[in-house]
């Protein structure tokens, strides 16, 4: 029964299908207007001419609130006080890099002696 079922399901299905498609004229070859008409219309010059955005407009900027020379000098003090901070903080990063990469070559060099003892304890026990 379940055989019955899913072979009438099928011719169902394709006769759906068959009646989906168009077979106006089968022997026609697509031609690819559709694409090639886009790409003339992108490819046309632009014959708009611009329009100005008054909403754009630059005429109501405000301008910035003035600042007294006191509290220019007192930032530019605290950008060169931050500045310095950063540089000891550079220069401490570079030391404390200096110090791994020594402790680097060190552990190298260390398991490089492990390594070579192991083999003298390998071809003594051998």
């Amino acid at each position: 029964m379940k055989k019955l079922t899913t072979l009438g399901s099928l011719g169902v299905l394709s006769i759906a299908l068959a009646a989906c498609g168009s077979a106006e004229n089968a022997d026609a070859e697509a031609t690819p207007d559709t694409v090639e008409v886009a790409a003339d219309e992108a490819l046309e010059p632009v014959t708009d001419e611009p329009v100005a955005d008054e909403d754009a407009a630059l005429d109501d900027v405000a301008e910035p609130a003035p600042v007294s020379e006191e509290a220019a000098t007192e930032a530019a003090d605290n950008a060169a006080s931050i500045a310095a901070e950063a540089e000891a903080a550079a220069a401490e990063a570079n030391s404390a890099l200096d110090d791994i990469e020594e402790a680097v070559e060190q552990g190298g060099n260390a398991l490089d002696r492990v390594r070579e003892t192991a083999e003298d304890a390998k071809e003594v026990i051998d």
